[in-house]
């Protein structure tokens, strides 16, 4: 189950649990890819009024929280967040802070509390405080623009979540946060060197085309932003903003009105070119591939150009990723292998091929290296992804987390020895049904046997995964060989089961 902080994936019901308080390694430039393996504090530039108290404060929080971090979750929480904790009737309005400061010990804070029975961190509350006002709402917008730093693979999430969290926009404040931004084409060359601002302008975008609706997404999209997140998918911008410009371009696109006026602009014609980063060794290049080739099958269709599932290669494909039973946000790849999940939901995914008895064994390998719960569920499986239900948030399934170190079953967490997985990484899941045990291996690297699941199931299992906000992994259930088969006796997926032709068929949607 998914739960950084007070839900920043808001989608699981599970404890969060042995999340990082340093980043292994800082990445030294901020043209460095999006994300480290690791999670921690991360230090930026910002004003000086108030800066040495937050630092303080950051520090104090981290420290409390970690001596109350127990050592497994013992009860499962309230579905999605817990409700925003609100003044009493009585109680002063809290102290305006630096807003930069808050935004950045909310950053800190958010990897260390372990369950959302706590109270909300004095730094959320009291943004979420502030932007009850327009002046306060735009204060925070811009300070989460001004001071996510790009290596910080929490990042996209805390300004999606604290967006999500505060009051809905007024119209007014919409229309001063547009001539603020003042965004254009032009605007989108500019500070190219240093792309951590406009990564997080095209994630504001996103967040607020997703919360927004109708007309007053339609409002939002005005020429200049138009031309801004288009000029940010040319080859001159950091592949991190070439990704969440078009994921904001995708959220635009819920509104048919937006959708056409995207379409009429000829982002297709981009969009062709991008997607032949698709299987790019530069695992941020693919995500950004991955990304305009479901856009070009799903929303910005091209006059010509064939749909993916027509042309790719599903000879030696028997088993794939179930696209008719999946959670309804996660984009699924047109071989059916590979798995995104781009909405602020828990999303999850099952194989189509279920086992009953013997050894198998598959494969994924990790392209983002956040939150994903994957392993093994079977039929009774919950997948309820608004109510935050995902692999090994019950008793009929169980999952390794390799972002958090942890493993999850039935709600319950406990850490595993297993360094942070990153980019490019190798997950082994291998299901014994005659010992009944489950063994994870990181890199051919295992871990020792899990057994809880067979207590409540012993047949029916799927492959099966649950993905936080901007994640992604490709999967492997034995058309292609393993890179670190294990040494007893095993079978795959592929060698078992049959799909027919049109079974084979990812459909656009």
């Amino acid at each position: 189950m998914i739960v950084v902080a007070f839900v920043v994936f808001y989608a699981s019901r599970s404890l969060v649990q042995g999340l990082l308080l340093t980043l292994e390694h800082h990445i030294p430039h901020l043209l460095g890819a999006l994300g480290a393996g690791n999670m921690g504090n991360s230090c930026v530039c910002r004003d000086d009024s108030g800066a040495e108290d937050n630092v303080e404060s950051q520090g104090r929080q981290a420290e409390n929280s970690r001596s109350h971090i127990p050592e497994a979750r013992s009860h499962p929480r309230d579905p999605v967040r817990p409700p925003r904790r609100g003044r009493g009737p009585h109680e002063p309005r809290r102290k305006k802070q630096n807003v930069d400061g808050l935004v950045l010990d909310t950053l800190a804070v958010i990897r260390t509390l372990v369950d959302n029975d706590q109270e909300p961190p004095y730094s959320m509350i009291t943004l979420h405080e502030m932007a009850e006002t327009d002046e306060g709402w735009l204060e925070v917008v811009q300070s989460l623009i001004r001071v996510i730093p790009l290596e910080d693979p929490l990042g996209p999430a805390v300004i999606t979540l604290l967006l999500d969290e505060c009051p809905l926009p007024t119209k007014d404040a919409l229309q001063k946060l547009t001539e603020i931004l003042n965004l254009s084409g032009a605007a989108a060359c500019q500070d190219a060197c240093h792309p951590a601002k406009h990564r997080n302008t095209t994630a504001v975008l996103g967040c607020l085309a997703e919360k927004l609706a109708g007309p007053a997404s339609i409002g939002l999209l005005s020429p200049g932003i138009l031309e801004y997140l288009l000029q940010s998918l040319n080859f001159q911008s950091h592949p991190t903003v070439m990704l969440f410009a078009l994921i904001a371009l995708e959220k635009f696109a819920q509104t048919s009105e937006n959708k056409m006026t995207v379409s009429e602009s000829c982002i297709s014609d981009q969009l062709i070119l991008l997607e032949k980063w698709t299987d790019n060794p530069d695992y941020l290049k693919r995500q950004v591939g991955f990304c305009a080739q479901w856009s070009l099958d799903n929303l910005f269709l091209k006059e010509g150009r064939q749909f993916t599932y027509e042309k790719v290669d599903l000879t030696n494909i028997r088993a794939m990723l179930n696209s008719n039973d999946v959670s309804e946000y996660l984009k699924i790849s047109p071989h059916g292998l590979e798995a995104r999940c781009d909405a602020s939901s828990f999303e999850s995914v099952r194989c189509t091929f279920c086992v009953d008895s013997g050894v198998w064994y598959y494969e994924v390998t990790v392209i983002t290296s956040g939150v994903m719960q994957i392993g093994w569920a079977t039929k009774d499986s919950k997948f309820l992804n608004h109510e935050g239900y995902g692999i090994g948030d019950d008793e009929y399934s169980c999952a390794y987390d390799g972002c958090r170190q942890l493993i999850w079953y039935n709600a319950r967490s406990k850490p595993h020895s297993h360094p942070c997985w990153k980019e490019g990484d190798t997950i082994g899941f291998l299901l014994d049904l005659q010992e009944k045990q489950m063994i994870f291996y990181l890199n051919g690297n295992q871990l020792p046997a899990e057994k809880q699941v067979f207590s409540s199931a012993v047949s029916g299992f799927f492959a099966a995964a649950s993905f936080m906000s901007y994640q992604q992994c490709e999967f492997n259930f034995g058309a292609k060989p393993f890179k670190y088969p294990p040494s007893m006796k095993f079978s795959t997926f592929n060698d078992y089961a049959f799909l027919t032709a049109e079974e084979k068929i990812i459909l656009p949607r």
